[in-house]
């Protein structure tokens, strides 16, 4: 093997393992900040990063007292750090970079594109709740792993 081609290669095997290019669709950075999964997940998924733009997290983090009809409000700190970290790690890849309504991750275009097959009525499945209840579905869910062949829709 040549130069070029070693070259090509190793590049190559860095754009496979890049988090945003991974095959198994693992969406959570490698680094959690321990606050965000505590606080975020006491009552929901703490939703990977990458699924919102930049400009959507720093709504939500902004509206922590109103959010989603619920106060989440946080300590100055707490709410700074979680901010700076969902920044950090916001999407930025192509089918991320639209904000969608209301911030709603269920309701961006690429939510809705993946998810065409799912009847409405299966959301509301006691199982499921609703469409932002990803980890009903997705069992890997916390780790960011989204991937289409591990997808067990409950009854």
């Amino acid at each position: 093997m040549n130069i070029r081609s070693t070259c090509l290669a190793v590049a190559l095997a860095a754009v496979l393992v890049s988090p945003l290019a991974r095959a198994d669709g693992n969406l959570m950075p490698r680094s959690v900040l321990p606050l965000y999964a505590q606080e975020c997940a006491s009552c929901h998924l703490a939703y990977p990063p990458g699924l919102l733009p930049a400009a959507s997290w720093r709504r939500i983090v902004g509206g922590l007292d109103r959010h989603f009809g619920t106060d989440a409000s946080l300590d100055a700190a707490a709410t700074q750090k979680i901010a700076d970290w969902l920044q950090a790690n916001a999407g930025t890849y192509k089918r991320v970079r639209e904000e969608p309504p209301q911030d709603r991750i269920s309701r961006s275009t690429w939510f809705s594109r993946k998810h065409r097959e799912v009847a409405p009525a299966v959301y509301q499945r006691a199982s499921i709740k609703s469409a932002a209840n990803c980890a009903a579905c997705h069992g890997a869910a916390e780790q960011g792993d989204f991937d289409d062949d591990r997808v067990r829709i409950p009854q």
